[in-house]
């Protein structure tokens, strides 16, 4: 029977067991607690036959260079832009991702999000902890709005995209929808206005949504720009990845007013050490930004089933490749047109 060694470089969990009863006897897991490549052997790197990556590492070409066995990558998670997957390509090397977990939890934490701002959540709970008389009290919080009859704007259709847009038209909200990479005649079976630009719905959306992949093309999608172009006392949402979106942008979009509030779920940087002006005046609580931003700490996905499924998944997917040759879920198409 043949075996397989997959390398799992930057895992902060304790142990695989979960990833070994999912595999069986034919996968030998290596696994690593490291985020810097160079500290995992590169006789490790050289010698596996897959990789189980998580996102605290970044897999670059340097190191794509050195899997002579890899057949195959697999991020535990849905983004994939810690791993060079054009590199992985030129190497004939297939990257998967987990698309299928955590879809309900990410969704369901960016309406907590909107919901947290718009009622005020954070301002009533911390007048009341200060003052349970003077702080009884409904009026003069910033950001409370009624949200029924507003325009939520989606950037992005794709599973999140969709859920959250599920969610916010439950919340008797217009949505529409910005997406060019879905068919034409998609938003005829969500039911769902699409618009044929992002400027259109900048200008036409209260609150925004960004449900998009991170890359080069993508990076800084939300900037100062974008942002002047929203309607003022607009909402920011993002829980997608942190390099979408300008956070030094938002900051001054906060500070001069124009932008009402935002709820981030993931920063350019993670952790966001030293903090950007943004986080620093928002940990500082800072009294211009007080009930107008929340953050968390890219923990959308998580929830313990969200968090099983991924790692069961992951598993299934190394699984599938190595012992019966079955491709899932690849994101680096042509793959097998490039010389190993």
């Amino acid at each position: 029977m043949t075996r397989f060694k997959v390398l799992v470089p930057d895992a902060h969990i304790s142990d695989l067991d979960l990833e070994r009863s999912v595999t069986g006897d034919q996968l030998d897991f290596v696994h690593f607690d490291e985020i810097d490549p160079a500290t995992i052997p590169d006789e490790m790197w050289r010698s596996c036959d897959a990789i189980l990556i998580w996102h605290r590492m970044k897999l670059t070409a340097d190191v794509v260079a050195k899997l002579d066995r890899c057949r195959l990558v697999v991020r535990v998670g849905v983004g994939f832009d810690n791993v060079d997957s054009k590199a992985c390509r030129e190497r004939g090397i297939p990257v998967s991702n987990v698309p299928n977990y955590g879809t309900t939890e990410v969704a369901d934490h960016a309406l907590a999000m909107l919901l947290h701002l718009v009622r005020g959540l954070g301002t009533y709970e911390n007048r009341l902890k200060a003052d349970l008389v003077a702080g009884f009290l409904a009026e003069n919080v910033p950001v409370v709005r009624r949200i029924r009859g507003t325009t939520f704007g989606a950037i992005g259709m794709g599973r999140i995209g969709t859920a959250v847009a599920r969610r916010a038209a439950a919340f008797d909200m217009k949505v529409i929808y910005y997406d060019p990479f879905v068919s034409e005649g998609h938003e005829l079976g969500l039911g769902i206005e699409r618009v044929q630009s992002q400027e259109e719905l900048l200008q036409r959306s209260e609150i925004v949504s960004v449900h998009v992949p991170l890359s080069a093309e993508t990076r800084n999608l939300i900037g100062a720009v974008e942002l002047a172009s929203m309607q003022p006392g607009g909402i920011l949402l993002n829980i997608a990845r942190g390099g979408l979106v300008d956070v030094d942008a938002v900051y001054a979009a906060l500070k001069s007013g124009h932008l009402a509030a935002a709820g981030l779920d993931v920063l350019p940087k993670e952790p966001p050490f030293p903090p950007p002006k943004l986080v620093e005046a928002w940990q500082s609580n800072a009294d211009w930004l007080a009930g107008r931003l929340i953050v968390t700490p890219h923990a959308a996905f998580y929830s313990e089933a969200g968090y099983i499924d991924m790692r069961t998944f992951a598993a299934e997917i190394l699984r599938d490749y190595l012992v019966t040759g079955r491709l899932r879920n690849n994101v680096n198409p042509g793959w097998d047109r490039s010389a190993a």
